[in-house]
């Protein structure tokens, strides 16, 4: 099974188109849980109505799901996303 650690490591490849970010540099990903069958991401999005979400949500199932040769499913939390929520804000500079 792969660590909690490694699944966020391969998740840093999904990007949000729109800003360029990683969903990793955006703080989106809340929680990664492995208890149960599927895997389940419980994430955020930049705003609720993201043009991109079926996008990114197909990529998080599809590396989730390769990482740990397990199925996936991702469950997107009605809590609102603020740049305070990444671990590093300094990087929205750059976009």
């Amino acid at each position: 099974m792969a660590t909690d650690e490694e699944v966020r490591t391969a998740l840093e490849s999904v990007v949000d188109p729109e800003i360029n970010l990683s969903i990793i540099d955006l703080g989106l990903v809340r929680e990664v849980d492995q208890s149960g069958d599927p895997i389940v991401v419980r994430m955020l999005l930049t705003t609720p109505f993201c043009p991109y979400a079926p996008q990114i949500v197909a990529q998080v199932k599809e590396v989730v799901t390769t990482v740990t040769g397990k199925p996936s499913e991702v469950e997107i939390l009605p809590e609102q996303w603020t740049p305070e929520m990444m671990p590093d804000p300094g990087l929205l500079g750059r976009w």
